[in-house]
């Protein structure tokens, strides 16, 4: 049963590769990398399963999370141009920024 699964995973991971390939924008292409991530976790967690180690399970949980951290991270790239926060242009950071460190 987990090997079909296994197999049906290998199929869709295929399939994803091919879409972020050939997407016809960049948000295509970062959702269909996102999708690759969360069945590379799924795939992780089966082949723990079927290989009976248990500690595959920790770390397809870790590289789900880094999966949508890293999503976030290249669309606010894209969006914005950086990663860094400008922070917030108004009258009293100006002024903090003219007094200089306490």
């Amino acid at each position: 049963m987990f090997e079909v699964a296994s197999v049906s995973l290998l199929i869709a991971l295929t399939l994803i590769i091919a879409r972020a390939i050939l997407g016809p924008s960049v948000f295509d292409r970062t959702q269909a990398v996102n999708t690759a991530g969360t069945v590379a976790m799924l795939l992780l967690a089966v082949v723990g399963f079927l290989t009976k180690r248990p500690d595959f399970l920790d770390i397809a949980i870790i590289y789900g999370l880094l999966n949508v951290i890293g999503t976030i991270a290249v669309l606010k790239y894209f969006r914005h141009g950086d990663l860094g926060d400008p922070g917030d242009e108004s009258e009293e950071g100006t002024e903090a920024a003219k007094r200089g460190p306490l």
